[in-house]
């Protein structure tokens, strides 16, 4: 323990690793542009630069803590440069601020009003580069790139990938992928956490908006919307409401106000995949099947293993994710002509993830040479339609999710946290459906934020060793235990984004640790306040399996390549 004086004040630390941290402790907003607490320290920006006692200028996110340091974090010459630095950035970046997508939540931009930034004195001679559109979750705008790197190491280290790099030095270094190769050319797995993390709008997502307005505005065709678990808790961030809200209702209500015909909660296709991918667990099990089982839930990852594992492809499960799944069965529904009536069925999920729009184009996500999910639009991009169609999100009265397909139970709800899938397959497999049997399941090791859990569950004479992974860089760590026989497991559930899909790339951003701490606990509020909390007790799966869709869920439920 030691102490700091920050501007006059003594302030304590312990085992904080910066000055900065130690700063924002006490209170006081420091600047940065570069630096964030989940990844290494690059020290690029120089905007959280301070002053100590003694006239020295240093960066106080790389300026490790000792005890009787004074510093000076906004005197008249720290104010001089800071200003001059945006001024700087601003003049080797795009202009077009106002139509930017960015624009109104980019960093850069904040800064250059808060540092009363209101001209550029300098030209911008940097050459025009072209836009990457390559992708189809993510646009790469390399003309409004300020070299922060945050997005070069969320790829390397939070998601061990390394598809971004730096290239060339001096004026003339850029971020690119390797051979200054498009996205889609690369093994990005499209998980979007360089655009959560980039802080003006080189990175963003590829919207899909404009497909749903017009979907819409056709009067033969029937619009359905399904709507991921992890929606619920973000998307009232931007109307105001407090962090975490579940605004389930208000979600539903805005999407019939808007002109979707049917609302459904993907939580009822995350109960047919428990369903499914619980059965398949077991018959691995019995039968001598390739373990671990690898769950298939998330787009970013079943690519990661395609393009970074390849030799673990036949244990990832054979199910769909519950996009897949409920986009298959309504389409299915609606074949039927009686079901139909005359029109053209378009599906738009609305999802916290960007992968989600790579998933929907993937060969095995067509049945009967139809494509399954027609649209994929993001948490952020659901936020600007309701914005734009004039819904007064905060007053609008709840309403709920339309039949038949309108049930879901609570185990598919925490689907959108890390951990989630886990406890809702073991929820499957027990017995029991009283309180102490789902806290002792809740209670196992599955649930938290760390990037790494491990569990040992007994069923039927076994026990089962799970391991539950968030972010691809942790993913990469645990296959590669498996492959050396370090590590032995029946089951593995992976997340791409850290923490689990309340993080994905896709929701709104900026999102700090309350956030993220709110999203998950919003989840899991909403699972405990539910009558069903068993994905096998919810009376729609009866429906599903002796009634319309009796004898094709195998057709409709797992993929087939």
């Amino acid at each position: 323990m030691g102490f700091i004086t920050i501007n006059g004040k003594k302030v304590e630390f312990t085992d904080e690793k910066n000055v900065l941290t130690i700063i924002r402790k006490a209170g006081i907003d420091i600047p940065t542009l570069c630096y964030h607490s989940e990844l290494s320290t690059f020290g690029a920006c120089r905007l959280c630069t301070v002053e100590d006692d003694r006239g020295k200028l240093f960066a106080s996110c790389s300026e490790e803590p000792r005890d009787g340091m004074v510093i000076y974090t906004n005197t008249d010459r720290l104010r001089k440069y800071r200003k001059l630095i945006v001024e700087l950035l601003l003049a080797a970046h795009c202009r077009d601020c106002t139509t930017c997508v960015k624009s109104g939540e980019c960093v850069l931009q904040n800064l250059a009003h808060r540092m009363n930034v209101y001209k550029v004195r300098f030209e911008n001679h940097k050459e025009v580069m072209p836009v990457d559109y390559s992708s189809p979750s993510i646009i790469r705008d390399p003309n409004k790139c300020i070299l922060c790197g945050n997005c070069v190491r969320v790829c390397s280290e939070l998601q061990g990938i390394g598809v971004l790099g730096f290239a060339n030095r001096g004026t003339d270094a850029v971020v690119t992928p390797g051979f200054d190769k498009k996205l889609s050319e690369t093994d990005c797995v499209s998980c979007g956490q360089c655009r959560v993390f980039c802080p003006t709008g080189v990175l963003t997502i590829r919207t899909n908006m404009d497909e749903v307005w017009a979907a819409l505005a056709d009067k033969d065709t029937r619009v359905v919307a399904q709507i991921a678990p992890s929606v619920r808790v973000a998307a009232g961030d931007a109307f105001g409401l407090p962090k975490g809200t579940n605004a389930m209702g208000k979600i539903v209500a805005a999407l019939h106000r808007m002109g979707f015909d049917e609302v459904y909660d993907t939580s009822y296709s995350a109960d047919l995949t428990i369903m499914e991918e619980s059965a398949e667990f077991l018959d691995r099990v019995a039968n001598g099947g390739k373990l671990p089982l690898l769950t298939s839930c998330c787009p970013a990852w079943v690519k990661f293993v395609d393009t970074q594992f390849p030799e673990f492809k036949e244990n990832v499960s054979t199910c769909r994710s519950p996009q897949g799944m409920f986009s298959a069965v309504i389409k299915e529904y609606y074949r039927d002509p009686a079901h139909a009536e005359g029109k053209k069925t378009v599906v738009v999920s609305i999802m916290p993830c960007t992968a989600k729009k790579m998933e929907a184009n993937r060969p095995n996500s067509y049945t009967k040479g139809e494509k399954d999910t027609d649209i994929v639009i993001t948490t952020t991009e659901l936020i600007r339609m309701i914005k734009n169609f004039g819904i007064a999100f905060d007053k609008i009265e709840p309403e709920a999710c339309d039949m038949p397909f309108g049930i879901g139970s609570g185990g598919g709800v925490i689907f959108g946290v890390t951990g989630g899938v886990t406890e809702a397959v073991l929820r499957r497999l027990a017995e029991g459906h009283d309180t102490a049997t789902l806290e002792a399941i809740a209670n196992c090791g599955i649930r938290g934020e760390e990037g790494i859990k491990e569990a040992v569950v007994p069923y039927n004479g076994i026990d089962v060793k799970i391991c539950v992974a968030s972010g691809l860089a942790n993913a990469r760590k645990v296959l590669e235990q498996v492959k050396s026989g370090e590590k032995e497991y029946h089951l593995i559930e992976v997340m791409a984004c850290r923490r689990g899909c309340i993080m994905g790339g896709g929701q709104p951003i900026p999102a700090g640790p309350r956030s993220k701490a709110a999203r998950a606990k919003g989840l899991y509020d909403a699972d405990g306040s539910m009558v069903i909390r068993k994905p096998n007790e919810n009376p729609l799966m009866d429906v599903f399996y002796n009634g319309y869709f009796k004898g094709k869920a195998h057709e409709l439920l797992h993929n087939h390549e």
